[in-house]
This record gives structure tokens, sequence and C-alpha cells, in this order.
């Protein structure tokens, strides 16, 4: 996990502990939601601790400075292992790749039927933690975020969806779903909150009036 220095600290046994409860199993209904999503009230606390500042500058980025999708176990990526932590009646192939299942997108409601038309979306753009703090991280942090299995990071959504969503922030983009509101910005927070990374006023005002649905 990520303490609140800011050290990342067992990583290859988070993914390992994650992997083992996801690509263990055989086919059936998952989990509805990732993991670590916290209550509006502490979501509320959560995000009144974030530091307000400006973005920073998004010179030197680049996605391949936040290595994806790293192999889990075996054959299987964290990519494959979120499709099958989240889709229901999931198969998979020698290669870990699914072969069927459905998968619910939480962000516009579609459900779909294969992963090709599903992305792993990252609840917080790798840009967005790179210019609100992840610039200064080392090699290791950044994949550590960009694959983190044990807090609400990753999802499996509606591929063109997570495009249009690109790398905005909560201000700028929201899940055309109102009813998801709450529970992206309470995963939202957490996230930010997790990794220490800062937020804009226009970002902060957004999380909280998104978490006032609740």
């Amino acid at each position: 996990m990520v303490g609140r220095s800011g050290t990342v600290r067992g990583f290859g046994a988070s993914l390992l502990l994650a992997v083992g409860a996801v690509v263990g199993l055989g086919g059936g209904t998952a989990a509805a939601d990732p993991p670590g999503i916290p209550s509006a009230a502490t979501a509320r606390t959560e995000l009144a601790a974030l530091r307000v500042a400006r973005d920073g500058s998004m010179d030197g980025y680049s996605r391949d400075l936040f290595p994806h999708w790293s192999t889990v176990q075996g054959s299987c990526n964290t990519r494959e292992t979120v499709l099958r932590r989240d889709g229901d009646d999931v198969e998979v192939g020698s290669t870990c790749a699914p072969t069927s299942g459905s998968w619910h997108s939480p962000y516009d409601g579609g459900t779909w039927t294969r992963a090709s038309d599903v992305d792993i979306d990252h609840m917080v753009p790798l840009a967005v933690a790179w210019r609100t703090g992840a610039r200064s991280w080392t090699t290791a942090k950044r994949e550590a975020f960009a694959n983190d299995l044990s807090s609400p990071q990753l999802w499996a959504v509606t591929d063109d969806v997570n495009q249009s969503k690109g790398d905005k922030t909560p201000d700028a983009w929201k899940p055309s779903l109102r009813s998801h509101w709450c529970e992206y910005a309470r995963a939202y927070t957490r996230v930010k909150y997790r990794y220490e990374l800062t937020v804009h006023s226009a970002e902060q005002a957004a999380l909280s009036g998104m978490l006032a649905t609740c």
C-alpha cells in the first residue's frame, strides 16, 4: 500500500493477493465494485485533507512512465485480472484473455459481452496524477499506481466512454449516470488521498458536489 509518507509498500504482494482471489476462481458472478471505496463520510474527510493547488506542468509526461499492464501471475496481466474481477461468468483461455463473459459499465450503464468493448479506466487518470504529484515519483511507484488492484483505481468500463473521459478531472467530466456520481467521487477521492495527490479548486468543488448526491 501507499502510506501517508508516500512510500509504496507491498505492491507485489497486493497483486498476488488480488489475482489469487480472481484468477484462481472458476466462472461466476464477480464482485460489483473495485475494492477500497470509502463511505461518503470518510470521502468527505479525505477530500478536506487534500492539499489544494494549481496543477503542475505536463512537461516530460508520457504514459510509458507509468508501466502497465504489468504481469500479475503466470500469463495474467493487470487488465486481464480486472476483467476477471469485474465481469460476470468470465471464462479465460490459456493466455488468460477472456473467452466469454459480460461486463457492466457503471459510468454509462452499458453491458458488453466482448472484452474488446471494455477498457480498464484509471479512476485518477495517469496524466492527472503526473501534474498533481506523480511527476516526482520513481518509476516503480508510478507502476504501482497504474496497476493498483487494492484500491478503487481500476474500473472496467465502456471503451468509448473511457476515451471521452481521457485525462479530465471531475470538473470537466462526470459519468453520464448521475446515480453513479456518489460512488465515482468516493473512489476518486480515495485514490487522490491514498497517493497524496493535490486537487485544484474546481476539481475539489466538483467532488464535493458529487458527494452531496450520496
